[in-house]
């Protein structure tokens, strides 16, 4: 399971790049139109939406890195069973929470799929909101990941990382 999610990451880390670099070029644009005196609508939209497939492919990099969603007050202080026992709750939380995500994410996504950008009437707006179940998806994933290595960790099987 280890390399699909190392595959995954890397998928992510790409589309979160992508989308980063978009942001940036299209700002950088839109400073130099206006510069011009030329006004040009789709950059703000633009901008805005890869700006949240950045940020929601990112945070779910960071689920996977464990930079996210951690007590690392307690974590520190706790050793062995017990700071396992948190990282398995941690794990279980962050399922469970993102299995709604995924749920209402996806709900979003089929209620407005046929809506359309104010600037670009041809782009849907499914298109934004899909990254909502993207992100949770693989949130599930690289958590379900963690969890497994907890589980065999505590039960004496695995290696402590």
């Amino acid at each position: 399971m280890d390399k699909a999610v190392k595959f995954v990451e890397r998928i992510q880390i790409a589309l979160g790049l992508f989308f980063l670099t978009v942001f940036f070029v299209v700002i950088l644009f839109q400073i130099a139109t206006r510069h011009l005196g030329i006004s040009i609508i789709w950059t703000e939209e633009v901008a805005t939406y890869s700006f949240i497939w950045s940020v929601l492919m990112g945070a779910a990099i960071m689920v996977n890195r464990r930079e996210h969603f951690n007590f690392d007050v307690i974590q520190k202080k706790l050793k062995g069973k017990m700071k396992l026992g948190l990282n398995l709750f941690n794990d279980a939380v962050l399922i469970v929470f993102n299995i709604a995500l995924l749920s209402y994410g996806i709900d979003v996504v089929n209620q407005f799929w046929d809506y359309t950008w104010t600037s670009l009437p041809d782009m849907k707006m499914g298109y934004i909101w899909i990254a909502v179940p993207i992100m949770a998806a693989t949130m599930i994933l690289y958590s379900t990941n963690h969890l497994i290595r907890h589980v065999k960790e505590f039960l004496g099987k695995g290696v402590q990382s």
